[in-house]
């Protein structure tokens, strides 16, 4: 016997009938003896029209502006996952399945006080392991917990999953399942190269880089969480059939397990590539080269919430100027111009340039930690192809090179050919 937190997004319980299908999953686990713990998103689509109530409430109202209040906000967006819970607790209750539902601030889930984007600082979770050692299944609400302020908090987009993870920590779970609308986690974007195979196992360093440099499969605060309690993660379809030969192995559930590195015995060099569209770039040319040059671009752009990613500093021969060039996300283009252009006497650039429209693709595998040549070989497999590199950034495990944007499917292609992960 073991015991399971179980997790399902929007798409998977995105109406009645997909709701009685992850109960039979469900069913499934308790059949065989484990302790089950599930966690819900709320119905596909359900959170954006929530979303967008809120935010024409204050025009509805005769307001001229649309600010309100963040602790309403959450009151409002929460109750996406406080219906799913209780619908699909009825469903295992029709199964003949002792299940209850619980949210957040029930459990409790305590969180900061960062209404909107809380993050999750303590779950007392005694009672609900009680229960569950009594043979009663866990449906919990995702994406939501109780703040210092005793009200209702939730956890920023994609937060059930982070939600899930925090649970198998606290309720100390073996295994934590993450259903969703795929199957696993793939060596690249299978709409992007067909020929992209499932992964097996991925380490949590790895699945860490590629979500934070756009895979979608999982939310990168959930990969932090798993990694930093060694929380084992498989991630899953829930729309195979609950009952289909191997779902139900303990061990080895169909899907991918993201796991510590020690576990996965044949390392790949390289295990996966990854890209993020609308990235931006931003040259500011000859500035003073002096110390607190960066401190003062950088400390107002974090102060606005801009964030940085590929910084390049290139220094003129009498070290006497440079150029810092680095990316910002297309969208906050105007904000940092803008930001930069109020700090321009206390930086002291001349000539500020921007350019949208480029992609990020990345190489990751902890398997570069110990082989020489993986940079060489990405270089040369794109310079052949005519693709140009306007900027590169590198870590023990990843080579980020930024691009032209329409060169971005030919890059993830040529990409994941050169490193052979195209053969099965």
């Amino acid at each position: 016997m073991a015991r399971i937190v179980m997790k399902f997004g929007g798409t998977s319980v995105a109406d009645l009938d997909r709701i009685k299908n992850v109960a039979r999953h469900v069913k499934r686990e308790v059949d065989a003896g484990h302790e089950v713990a599930v966690v819900v998103s709320a119905m596909s689509g359900k959170t954006n029209e929530l979303v967008g109530w809120v935010q024409n409430t204050p025009k509805v109202a005769g307001a001229d502006h649309s600010i309100y209040d963040a602790r309403e906000y959450d009151a409002v967006v929460a109750s996406g996952e406080q219906v799913t819970s209780g619908l699909l607790a009825i469903a295992l209750q029709a199964m003949g399945i002792n299940a209850r539902s619980w949210q957040g601030w029930q459990i409790p889930i305590r969180t900061d006080n960062a209404h909107g984007a809380a993050r999750i600082l303590e779950i007392d979770g005694g009672e609900m392991v009680r229960r569950m050692q009594e043979g009663q299944v866990a449906v919990v609400a995702g994406f939501q917990g109780l703040g210092p302020d005793n009200r209702v908090s939730t956890l920023g987009r994609g937060g059930s999953d982070t939600s899930a993870v925090a649970i198998a920590a606290a309720v100390k779970a073996d295994r934590c399942d993450i259903y969703t609308d795929v199957d696993g986690v793939y060596t690249t974007d299978p709409r992007i190269e067909p020929k992209a195979r499932r992964l097996k196992k991925i380490a949590f360093e790895e699945m860490l880089e590629m979500a934070s440099l756009g895979a979608k499969v999982l939310q990168v605060r959930s990969v932090e969480l798993a990694m930093v309690f060694k929380v084992r993660t498989f991630v899953r379809s829930s729309f195979e059939d609950p009952d289909a030969p191997g779902m139900g192995d303990l061990l080895n559930p169909p899907g991918t397990l993201i796991c510590d590195e020690e576990e996965i015995v044949e390392q790949e060099v390289v295990t996966g590539i990854a890209y993020a569209k609308d990235e931006a770039q931003i040259s500011l040319r000859r500035l003073a080269d002096r110390p607190g040059v960066s401190a003062a671009i950088f400390g107002p752009l974090a102060e606005s919430h801009i964030n940085v990613d590929m910084i390049v500093q290139n220094i003129s021969e009498d070290g006497s100027k440079t150029d810092m060039t680095f990316t910002v996300p297309s969208g906050d283009v105007e904000k940092a111009l803008r930001v930069l252009g109020e700090n321009k006497d206390k930086i002291g650039y001349d000539v500020i340039q921007n350019e949208s429209g480029l992609v990020k693709v990345s190489v990751i595998g902890i398997g570069m930690r110990s082989h020489a040549g993986v940079a060489a070989t990405a270089f040369r497999a794109l310079a052949e192809k005519g693709i140009n590199i306007k900027a590169i950034t590198t870590s023990e495990i990843k080579i980020s090179i930024l691009i032209d944007g329409p060169y971005a499917e030919l890059a993830v292609r040529t990409l994941h050919s050169c490193y052979g992960l195209d053969k099965s």
